[in-house]
């Protein structure tokens, strides 16, 4: 079977629904043991009792990925329920969309806090492990944002241009542990977040419902599809591929 994890080890932040959810959910589906990590408790329970109930592996941990006290405890646990981390999928993220004129510092510490510091406190936390192991797999959920920009969301482009870029420097730096670092950036996908967006910004509900007509395959991403990225990265087909950004976008962005 292609793309198997069967013995793997993996954490997926930002597990509770959404990308995040498909992700953890394909990942158990391919032989993964997965930590679903999300500040959504009971959200993020009930991902793990739909894995279980498909014949999966998981365990539910709540962090919140800006504390990195927290961050290494999830690690911790994830260690001592099913041994060490294989696999780190950084996915939490939030965003408001606001034009930037229109923002405050606090958001952007928010953004930032999240999208960025979230990724820095995660991989901090599993890199040690991995280098002494000399395995592992590192993929980031970023943006299409951060590829080409995006109005209403310049710090979170930032903070996703940033994941980037520094998931190229990790690259570099522990290619001679045999660990891959890679980022995965989704186009339009509807999910909670878009949804909780689009309700609160006037302009979210003028950019989102024009995206089809934009994106060259004239749809939006379905988490799925997102997943299967990630899937393919997480797996031995992809030991030769690191730090590289990958698009999902249904062409929106080509890059």
């Amino acid at each position: 079977m292609m793309f198997e994890l069967n013995g793997k080890v993996a954490i997926v932040t930002g597990a509770a629904r959404g990308i995040g959810k498909a992700i953890a959910r394909v990942l158990a589906v391919q032989g993964a043991q997965v930590v679903v990590a999300d500040m959504l408790e009971e959200e993020g329970q009930q991902t793990v009792k739909e894995i279980t109930r498909d014949g999966g592996r998981a365990k539910a941990v709540a962090v919140d990925v800006t504390d990195l006290d927290q961050v290494q405890a999830m690690v911790r646990q994830t260690r001592n329920t099913f041994g060490p981390v294989d696999i780190l999928v950084n996915n939490a993220g939030w965003d408001k969309m606001q034009l930037f004129t229109e923002t405050t510092p606090e958001l952007w510490d928010k953004i930032i806090a999240i999208n960025y510091k979230g990724v820095l406190n995660c991989v901090s936390a599993v890199l040690p492990e991995m280098m002494k192991r000399k395995q592992g797999r590192i993929i980031s959920i970023a943006s299409d944002a951060a590829r080409v920009g995006s109005t209403g969301e310049a710090v979170y482009a930032g903070a996703k241009g940033a994941v980037i870029a520094f998931s190229k420097s990790i690259a570099r730096e522990v290619a001679r542990y045999q660990i891959t670092v890679n980022v995965v950036c989704p186009g339009p996908t509807p999910t909670p977040l878009v949804e909780g967006m689009i309700q609160e910004s006037e302009l979210a509900k003028k950019v989102f419902p024009a995206m089809e007509k934009i994106i060259p395959l004239r749809r939006m991403g379905k988490p799925d599809e997102i997943a299967a990225a990630v899937v393919f990265l997480a797996s031995d087909d992809a030991a030769f591929i690191t730090g590289q950004t990958l698009s999902v976008s249904g062409g929106l962005t080509m890059a």
